[in-house]
């Protein structure tokens, strides 16, 4: 070991232990044994998760929905689009261009309804549905959208457009466990009568 990791390691411990030690009153803390475990009791406590996928997805939305709605990017999803058996129609009715601008502006306002969520936990219920909705049907693009998988020496692997989809899955779950969230302060909000 350097000497600087024999004077840093030391310190950074030293510092861990003294955070987690500072809400050891709070929640699962107060049973955490482990710096491990204390370290996920902090996690808990302080709601990380909930913050760090509800701010990552509404990035996602704001940045995503006003590519959308350019040229490039209303560009880039036609043959997602064009071959997904649930939106196919989509285009169809309203033409590539404003039909990109839709879905951009569809989600920019999912993304406003996951802000209004902190104040008004109902909003992000609303939020999260609707985001379901729209990973579902993107995550079908997965299994069906030509490319998104591609064979070397005789096994399917994602190709980078399938791993592009695949992110949809995951996002899928990430909108079921907002409604649960905002769905549980919605529930709080009503219990206390507000």
């Amino acid at each position: 070991m350097s000497r600087i990791a024999r004077v840093i390691a030391p310190n950074i411990d030293d510092h861990v232990d003294a955070t987690l030690s500072q809400v050891s009153s709070a929640g699962p803390s107060k049973s955490a044994k482990s710096s491990l475990t204390r370290l996920a009791a902090w996690i808990n406590d302080h709601n990380v998760p909930f913050r760090v996928t509800s701010i990552g997805m509404i990035v996602m939305l704001l940045w995503a929905g006003s590519y959308k709605m350019t040229a490039p990017g209303a560009e880039g999803i036609i043959p997602l689009v064009s071959n997904s058996p649930l939106i196919w129609w989509h285009f169809k009715l309203f033409g590539p261009y404003i039909g990109s601008d839709l879905i951009g502006i569809t989600e920019i306002a999912v993304a406003l309804f996951f802000v209004a969520g902190y104040f008004r936990p109902k909003a992000g219920v609303i939020g999260g549905l609707i985001t379901t909705v729209m990973f579902f049907i993107t995550s079908t693009m997965v299994i069906i959208t030509p490319g998104a998988t591609i064979s070397v020496h005789d096994i399917r692997y994602m190709s980078f457009l399938g791993l592009f989809l695949y992110k949809d899955v995951i996002s899928l779950g990430v909108s079921f466990y907002l409604i649960s969230c905002f769905g549980n302060k919605a529930i709080l909000l009503e219990n206390r009568g507000e």
